[in-house]
């Protein structure tokens, strides 16, 4: 496990150098004049060179990418063009509704996905397995901001269980959860029953069956735990992925998180705040799936660490 370790801890170390790579050679290729937004529309050329300057802007592209990988090394992201801030503090102060957030995003994505698969895949071929994946593939491919405006007009509005959106407590958070649930919740549920049909085929399932266990005892104590093994990966792939920022879901219901800085950066060019984001965001989602390839093995002994 220690050598399976070290392995893939030098091939995140590889992806991430590649992220930041692609990403600050993408951004500096921009047509857009971060000094130029800086200095103002209206600003004379003298000021907008004078602005370049102390942006460092006028210094060779590979200077600049050297510079910002020996401040990543010191955990030092940059300052912020347009707020004047360490992007390091404003990731930090967007951390916890980002984190709040995803938790509880995945969480409906489980009790939605879950038990929505195996309802199908005990059902194959009935009208309910049928129903489920007609349900799943419309949460699938509705927009989340078209989900997000349905569920702030029935039930913020209409119904006003929930605020309209903004951040606070536990009410604050239902309806981003939510949108975020119903979306991929029909992921989970449209794989869960994939992978429990094929489970359930299995030789010991059956043998479990002829034992003559009840189906219930077959079902969830057999068959479920090695049925759960691909919703584990995806489990992984949302955590990096939502702790980078929902913008579509952030901005709908207002809620300060990264994804609605990444976008407000993206709108200014505030290209410090951008590489500080996608940098956050590559890191997360490469812990994160490293974390679920070395909690596979337990749940699947079959599974070496290779």
């Amino acid at each position: 496990m220690a050598t399976y370790l070290a392995q893939r801890i030098l091939q995140s170390v590889g992806v991430l150098w590649a992220v930041t790579v692609i990403t600050f050679g993408l951004l500096y290729l921009l047509p857009a004049d971060p000094a130029r937004l800086v200095a103002g529309r209206s600003a004379p050329q003298e000021v907008v060179q004078r602005v370049r300057h102390e942006l460092g802007l006028d210094r060779p592209l590979p200077l600049r990418y050297l510079g910002y990988l020996g401040g990543l090394a010191r955990g030092d992201l940059g300052r912020s063009y347009t707020q004047k801030t360490r992007v390091s503090e404003l990731l930090a102060s967007r951390l916890v509704p980002t984190l709040e957030l995803t938790l509880a995003g995945i969480l409906f994505e489980l009790l939605i996905g879950i038990p929505a698969g195996i309802i199908a895949a005990l059902r194959r071929g009935s009208w309910l397995d049928q129903l489920v994946m007609l349900l799943s593939f419309t949460g699938v491919a509705a927009p989340q901001f078209v989900l997000g405006l349905l569920l702030l007009y029935l039930l913020a509005y209409k119904l006003a269980l929930f605020p309209l959106g903004g951040y606070g407590g536990l009410d604050y958070l239902v309806l981003p959860a939510l949108a975020l649930g119903l979306a991929g919740g029909g992921w989970y549920a449209r794989i869960m029953r994939s992978s429990m049909l094929e489970v359930l085929s299995q030789d010991y399932v059956r043998t479990a069956r002829a034992k003559g266990l009840a189906g219930q005892v077959v079902v969830y104590k057999h068959a479920l735990r090695n049925a759960l093994l691909p919703i584990v990966a995806m489990i992984g792939s949302d955590l990096g992925t939502f702790m980078g920022g929902v913008v579509v879901v952030e901005s709908v219901f207002g809620w300060p998180g990264i994804g609605q800085l990444t976008w407000q950066a993206i709108q200014t060019v505030d290209i410090p705040t951008i590489l500080g984001a996608v940098t956050f965001t590559a890191f997360f989602i490469v812990l994160a799936n490293l974390l679920a390839d070395l909690v596979y093995p337990l749940l699947d002994p079959r599974v070496q660490y290779r």
